[in-house]
C-alpha cells in the first residue's frame, strides 16, 4: 500500500477503558494523553466530576460520566490522537491521501491534517461538547435510529410526525429532521422528544422500524442553534491554518477546501463547522464519494483504509456502505500494531 486513510470516531463510539491500552505500551501515546489531561484540569468539566483527569474517566468511567457530551468529545479526541502517534512508523510514513471523521471526529481529522494544534483541538472539542451539553440540557430533545430507510423515507417520517393529528399543523415549537446519513438503511432523526415519541408510530406506518436512542439531546437539529452560535465565537478565537491533506467535511459530504485564498478557506470552515452543529451529518455519502474519487484516480488498491481508536464502529459502518472496503481498526495495540 502506497496511500492511507483515517477515519475518526465520533461520540458514540466511547467505552470505558478506551485507550488505556495505547497508553500503557507506548510513550507517545501516553505523552498525548498526560497533554489532554493538563489541558481538561480545571475545565468546568472537571470540576463538575470532582477535578478528576479525563484519562481517570476515560480508563475507569463510570459509563454515565464518560457518555456525558462534554465528557466523551474531549476523551474521544484525545484517545484518537493519541493512537495516530504510537501507530508504527511504516503507517505513519505513508502518503496520507485523506481523513474523515464522523461529527465530533470530524475536529480529529482536522488537527491530523495540521488546521490547529492538539490544544486548539482540544479546547474547541471541550467547547462544542459544553455547548451541546448545555443546548441538550435548555431543550426537551432526543433522537430516533430508522433502519431500513433511505433518505426520501427519512424526510417523510418527519413531515408525517409533525403533522399534528386532524389539523395538519405544527405544534409550536416543534422540529424534526434528519440528523445522521451513517450507512444504507441506517438513518437517524432528531428533534423534540414529543416528535421522536410520535416518530416510533409514523416510522412503521412508512415501513421502517425506528428505535429511540439513548441520547442526551437533539444533535444535528435546529436545536442546537444555540451551541452553534456559540461555538462560532470559539471557532473564531483560534487560528486556522491551510490543510496539508484532504479531510471531507460531514455538512457537504465534500473535501473542505485548500485551493485559493487560505483566509477564505479558513473562514468557510469555520461556518461549515457551526453549521455541523445543526445540520445532518452526511457520513454514509462522505465515505462513498471518496471511494469513487479513488477510484477515479486508480488509487483504490493502493489505498489502505485505518479507523483510530477507539472501537470499531466506523469499520462496522463501512461494510455496510461498501463492503468490498477493508477497514483496519486500531483500538488497542496488537501484535502486528504494537
Amino acid at each position: 500500500m502506497t496511500n492511507i486513510v483515517l477515519l475518526c470516531p465520533g461520540q458514540g463510539a466511547q467505552a470505558v477503558g478506551m485507550a488505556k491500552a495505547w497508553y500503557d505500551a507506548s510513550p507517545k501515546a501516553k505523552a498525548v494523553l498526560d497533554d489532554a489531561d493538563r489541558i481538561f484540569a480545571g475545565s468546568a468539566a472537571s470540576a463538575s466530576v470532582g477535578g478528576r483527569s479525563l484519562t481517570d474517566i476515560a480508563f475507569n468511567g463510570p459509563v454515565d460520566i464518560l457518555g456525558r457530551t462534554d465528557i466523551s468529545q474531549p476523551a474521544l479526541f484525545a484517545a484518537a490522537v493519541a493512537c495516530w502517534h504510537a501507530l508504527p512508523a511504516e503507517l505513519r510514513t505513508l502518503r496520507m491521501r485523506a481523513v474523515a471523521g464522523l461529527s465530533l471526529g470530524e475536529y480529529t481529522a482536522l488537527h491530523l491534517a495540521g488546521a490547529f494544534g492538539f490544544e486548539d483541538g482540544l479546547r474547541l472539542v471541550m467547547r462544542r461538547g459544553q455547548l451541546m451539553q448545555q443546548a441538550a440540557e435548555a431543550s426537551r430533545g432526543g433522537m430516533v435510529a430508522l433502519i431500513g430507510a433511505d433518505e426520501a423515507q427519512a424526510n417523510e417520517v418527519c413531515t408525517r410526525t409533525l403533522a399534528a393529528g386532524g389539523a395538519g399543523e405544527r405544534p409550536t415549537g416543534e422540529c424534526l429532521v434528519p440528523a445522521n446519513f451513517n450507512a444504507p438503511g441506517q438513518i437517524v432523526i432528531s428533534g423534540s422528544i414529543e416528535a421522536c415519541d410520535r416518530a416510533l408510530t409514523v416510522a412503521g406506518e412508512v415501513g421502517v422500524r425506528a428505535t429511540k436512542l439513548q441520547v442526551a439531546g437533539a444533535f444535528h437539529s435546529p436545536l442546537m442553534a444555540p451551541a452553534a452560535e456559540k461555538l462560532a465565537e470559539a471557532l473564531g478565537a483560534v487560528e486556522i491554518r491551510p490543510l496539508q491533506g484532504e479531510v471531507w467535511s460531514n455538512v457537504t459530504a465534500q473535501p473542505h477546501r485548500t485551493d485559493g485564498d487560505p483566509a477564505a478557506n479558513a473562514q468557510l470552515l469555520r461556518r461549515l463547522l457551526v453549521d455541523q452543529l445543526v445540520s445532518p451529518v452526511r457520513w454514509s455519502q462522505s465515505c462513498a464519494n471518496l471511494l469513487a474519487a479513488l477510484g477515479a484516480e486508480g488509487n483504490r488498491a493502493t489505498t489502505a483504509f485505518h479507523e483510530l481508536a477507539p472501537n470499531t464502529v466506523l469499520k462496522g459502518l463501512m461494510r455496510r456502505i461498501d463492503k468490498t472496503c477493508e477497514v483496519v481498526p486500531h483500538d488497542a495495540p496488537t501484535q502486528d500494531n504494537p
